[in-house]
């Protein structure tokens, strides 16, 4: 973080500090907007503090396509602006990436209402685009992840895609890992990582993935990284991206496999193989069961139809 940066953190985080909230508004902020943000700008750090880091850089990104495509102050924003915007994303977005981005866009103009900044909140008119689930075209079979895994030489990423997929961890989880978050147990051993809201969960890892672990360990110090980069510093969530868009490549598959799949593929095959549903929920971090229920319906293991006289 540059020096002019920091110092601006550091304003906000004031700004952040003095927002008022009252009884009356059900604990909603209030005040002058003098006392909240004075720029766009303030706007978005304000919006984001106290976000993940992965939040963060995802919402900043939507926000600067958002203020590029109006070009113009965001407090003179009108709602066809954003409908505007919203026809221009589903020129050249598919309806995922749609969705994501005019959430974000739904979500700081929310906020900006409840900090005052605006006086209504003129996104709260706009409707979201429905879009096609794609989770069951994102879960690989078992016989896929484990090619992925034994074709992989090296074995410091050998290691990382064993976790990812073990541990069901989102990659922003991983790559935070250092050693004093590694838990020997009786059977094996337990990782505790931090997971999505500043969540933090623990989950107990097979004895074959902490054997793997161990053998990277060496001399490491308990406050050294678990997965290392060439510098000797944490490995970023790219570098993790491209190991294993690399693995899956060599094993023969021929989709844009992302590390997330390896979540969707602990789901769905720990669910297939009967583990309780409250148990996926726990270990993967869901804050809602009905999140892990969609891996039920992507791969459904019996259908109305096989009861039919055919």
């Amino acid at each position: 973080m540059t020096e002019e940066r920091s110092e601006k953190c550091s304003e906000l985080r004031k700004r952040s500090a003095i927002i008022l909230r009252s009884p009356e508004s059900g604990g909603e902020p209030v005040g002058s907007v003098a006392e909240q943000a004075d720029s766009d700008e303030q706007l978005i750090e304000l919006w984001l503090h106290g976000r993940s880091e992965h939040t963060q850089r995802a919402y900043r990104s939507e926000a600067e396509r958002f203020m590029q495509f109006v070009a113009k102050p965001l407090r003179l924003l009108k709602l066809l602006d954003i409908q505007s915007f919203a026809d221009h994303l589903g020129e050249s977005l598919k309806e995922s990436s749609q969705h994501r981005a005019l959430s974000a866009v739904k979500s700081l103009l929310a906020f900006g209402h409840r900090i005052g900044y605006w006086t209504f909140d003129i996104g709260a008119a706009m409707k979201l685009p429905t879009f096609r689930d794609e989770l069951a075209d994102r879960i690989l079979g078992e016989t896929d992840v484990l090619r992925i895994i034994s074709l992989e030489p090296n074995p410091r990423n050998r290691a990382i895609l064993l976790t990812l997929y073990a541990g069901g961890f989102r990659v922003s989880e991983i790559c935070q890992l250092k050693w004093r978050h590694l838990q020997e147990r009786e059977s094996a051993g337990q990782i505790t990582v931090f997971g999505k809201g500043g969540k933090t969960r623990t989950v107990l890892m097979p004895q074959a993935i902490w054997d793997a672990l161990q053998k990277l360990q060496q001399d490491a110090s308990s406050e050294a990284p678990v997965f290392r980069s060439r510098k000797k510093g944490h490995l970023d969530e790219s570098a993790v991206w491209r190991i294993v868009k690399k693995a899956s490549e060599r094993a023969g598959i021929d989709k844009e496999v992302s590390c997330h799949w390896f979540r969707h593929a602990h789901a769905s095959h720990a669910l297939d193989r009967g583990c309780p549903i409250h148990l996926v929920q726990a270990t993967l971090g869901h804050s809602s069961i009905s999140t892990t229920g969609r891996y039920l319906h992507a791969r459904p293991t019996d259908s109305s139809g096989n009861y039919l006289p055919f």
